[in-house]
């Protein structure tokens, strides 16, 4: 069925459920739709909204379906779109309406938005011609609408004015379309001034913005104006006509991205996460499928928003683990980002201080082109960097800052200037016992020890948001006050920092304060206005943000993320750490940073010291490639969890006896998750590893339809390209 063509009387609908193909309905008479028109259409006792496919519908009387009941008055999900959805869900396993869920986000958009009340210049004047009614005047004589507040605003008069004169008959009542939620960005609004390496970027993403699929991976170190870089495609992209989709992966935190876009563009993008208020993203959702909305700042989600003409992605931070969701359909949104623009034919950028290891071997190989930007903007100096080994220096007895990292910090606040203190850990203690008789807190519902926020008095569990109070005694023994925190959280190295420089101004930062959002936006402004001495944070303060005044960084537990079994441990480590000691010296001041860590030895540690990040990467590159890893080898995880151990267990070992013959792929497991149960359903895992080649998604689906059947609380999830192995 051709995108104009009237359907002959029955239509694929693609509904959000888990079915593995879209459902025929019967089209009523005088109806119209095409593929991708959004539809309600019943579903058992209920109605839900849906998109008509493309896939040829089951030879069945009309009479015999249920008829679509609505075509909403919407631009249709275009034929690329539909494409990327049905290649998702090949690509994970997933069923192609939950990918078309995603679509699907913002059900009251799908109706237009409702014209507003506005005021035309109807041709007469005022009885009597104030300052501000002049003023009014002046900008209605064009005969253009207004909104009432918009001209008062405008005018710099107050409503009442404009009141007085509609009272007299000089303004007409007029319909006018909703408001857009953002200007239009200009390209040529603000030209920068680049250095001659910027330019030189700039030069070739422009070059690749103008043409058709390509990927281009923006390599430069913390502060070498990569943003700067990849806005000149964005100009590119927007001369051209198209949309551009930017993804970051902490939207949220990122009001100063939105600033320098303005500074750049004279508007901000449109935003597009969880944290929007539902009106905001239906004005959004719909104003992207009209094409009025020409750039999106988003999150992960935004991929899935209905472009019109999308015609540029950017990933920025391309490195960072958030891109991964794993709940529902598990997907990365950079290799996502990736398929859509070769299914739309449009140029991607991918942007990063440490890109992944994967990134670098697609550049290596020639699939992408690597743009490098080597220096700081303005030639500003990276921060020296030195690792305090923690079995020579070690913190005094009950502390975790080494007397060497709190020396520097009292030079650093005397001169003036901002210390940063990293810990990737939320909270006061990550454990809590009992001296007396050893009782561990732990969550009743995960196999992970409870966190004690002292701050807010709570005992939190970090997997299932599990809450109790810190009690005063021993649920075991009964003792009173014997119960000690194990270790640092943020909040535990904040006491210390207090009680080493109690006259200092800190500030701590992480994703769970109080506050939410907001707070936390207001905190990171006051930082980049010198209106703190000390930050505390956890990895949010890695995630590009800009403090001129930072000049020393100081991470607390370098190998904190060293500490488990996941093959991209040293990868991640290496990135988290670089990113950190990156927020020093952007501004051109000579800068410190110091790494606490009990292993300087390691390669992670000795290839941030020295600066020498090539090393590392064709280090553990060989390594990957060794041991046939991504991205020379394929991998995919099977999650089996259940209600009872007995059911999760019996499962995984069904699967895995179900597991075809096959040359090129092997199965290890099943073995219990390292986090064993979370939010009560005990967790199997099988690790299905495959060459580079290897056709994983037909050996899975054949594994899964050899498999038992899904019975009682038994869940099965596959995650294919995991970034987690708990």
């Amino acid at each position: 069925m051709s995108e104009d063509s009237s359907p002959t009387g029955i239509v694929p609908v693609l509904v959000p459920m888990p079915a593995e193909r879209p459902y025929s309905y019967a089209v009523p008479p005088g109806m119209r739709v095409v593929p991708g028109s959004i539809v309600r259409v019943p579903l058992g006792p209920r109605e839900v909204a849906g998109i008509v496919w493309d896939t040829p519908t089951d030879r069945v009387d009309a009479r015999k379906l249920r008829p679509i009941s609505e075509v909403f008055d919407c631009p249709p999900i275009e034929e690329k779109a539909r494409r990327f959805v049905d290649w998702v869900a090949a690509w994970t396993l997933s069923a192609p309406g939950m990918v078309a869920r995603m679509f699907l986000r913002a059900p009251a958009a799908f109706d237009p938005e409702p014209l507003l009340d506005g005021l035309r210049w109807a041709g007469g004047e005022p009885e009597r011609l104030t300052e501000a009614r002049a003023r009014v005047m002046e900008l209605a004589r064009d005969g253009m609408a207004w909104t009432r507040s918009g001209l008062a605003h405008a005018a710099g008069a107050s409503l009442t004015v404009i009141d007085g004169l509609k009272a007299q008959g000089v303004f007409e009542t007029v319909m006018i379309p909703p408001q857009p939620v953002v200007a239009a960005p200009d390209p040529s609004f603000a030209t920068p001034e680049l250095s001659g390496d910027q330019q030189l970027a700039a030069d070739t993403l422009r070059k690749r913005a103008a043409g058709g699929f390509s990927v281009s991976l923006l390599d430069g170190v913390t502060g070498s104006g990569k943003t700067e870089v990849y806005f000149e495609a964005i100009a590119a992209a927007i001369e051209a006509g198209r949309q551009v989709l930017v993804l970051v992966p902490e939207i949220a935190l990122t009001a100063a991205f939105l600033d320098r876009f303005h500074d750049r563009f004279g508007a901000k993008p449109a935003e597009w996460h969880s944290d929007l208020s539902p009106r905001m993203r239906e004005r959004v959702w719909r104003q992207v499928a009209e094409g009025r909305v020409r750039v999106v700042a988003g999150a992960r989600s935004a991929l899935f928003l209905p472009f019109r003409d999308l015609g540029l992605i950017v990933v920025d931070e391309e490195h960072d683990p958030a891109y991964k969701q794993e709940d529902r359909v598990f997907y990365s949104a950079r290799d996502m980002a990736v398929v859509r623009g070769h299914i739309g034919s449009f140029p991607v950028v991918l942007a990063s201080a440490t890109p992944s290891v994967e990134s670098r071997v697609n550049a290596q190989q020639g699939r992408y082109e690597r743009v490098v930007l080597s220096g700081r903007f303005a030639e500003a100096a990276l921060p020296d960097l030195r690792a305090i080994d923690m079995r020579r220096d070690p913190p005094a007895r009950g502390g975790f800052l080494s007397p060497l990292l709190l020396r520097e910090m009292e030079k650093t606040v005397s001169r003036g200037e901002q210390a940063l203190l990293f810990l990737n850990r939320r909270g006061y203690a990550p454990l809590t016992l009992c001296r007396v008789c050893g009782h561990r807190f732990q969550c009743p519902d995960c196999s992970s020890w409870l966190v004690e926020h002292r701050f807010r008095g709570q005992l939190v569990c970090h997997h299932c948001a599990h809450t109790e109070p810190r009690p005063e005694a021993c649920p075991e023994c009964g003792t009173l006050d014997h119960l000690v925190a194990c270790g640092p959280g943020i909040e535990r190295i904040a006491e210390e920092v207090v009680s080493h420089f109690p006259d200092a101004r800190t500030i701590m930062l992480s994703s769970d304060m109080m506050g939410g959002v907001k707070r936390l936006r207001l905190e990171l402004d006051a930082i980049a206005k010198g209106e703190a001495d000390i930050v505390i944070g956890t990895q949010l303060v890695a995630k590009g943000h800009n403090f001129p005044n930072m000049t020393l960084v100081g991470v607390v537990d370098a190998d904190l993320g060293l500490a488990n079994g996941d093959p991209r441990a040293a990868e991640r480590t290496f990135q988290l750490l670089s990113q950190v000691t990156g927020r020093a010296g952007r501004t051109g001041r000579k800068s410190l940073g110091l790494i606490q860590t009990y292993q300087p030895a390691h390669p992670v540690m000795r290839a941030i010291v020295s600066g020498d990040a090539e090393s590392f990467y064709e280090q553990e590159i060989a390594e990957r490639e060794r041991a046939h890893l991504p991205p020379f080898g394929r991998l995919a995880a099977i999650i089996v969890s259940a209600a009872t151990r007995a059911e999760a267990e019996g499962h995984a070992r069904g699967l895995r006896r179900a597991a075809p013959a096959a040359s090129d792929i092997s199965v290890l497991g099943p073995a219990e998750a390292p986090l064993s149960l979370i939010a009560g359903r005990y967790r199997f895992r099988l690790l299905v590893h495959g060459d580079k080649r290897s056709d994983m998604q037909s050996f899975l689906r054949a594994l899964l339809s050899a498999g038992p059947k899904q019975r009682g609380s038994v869940r099965v999830q596959v995650d294919v390209d995991p970034q987690s192995f708990l």
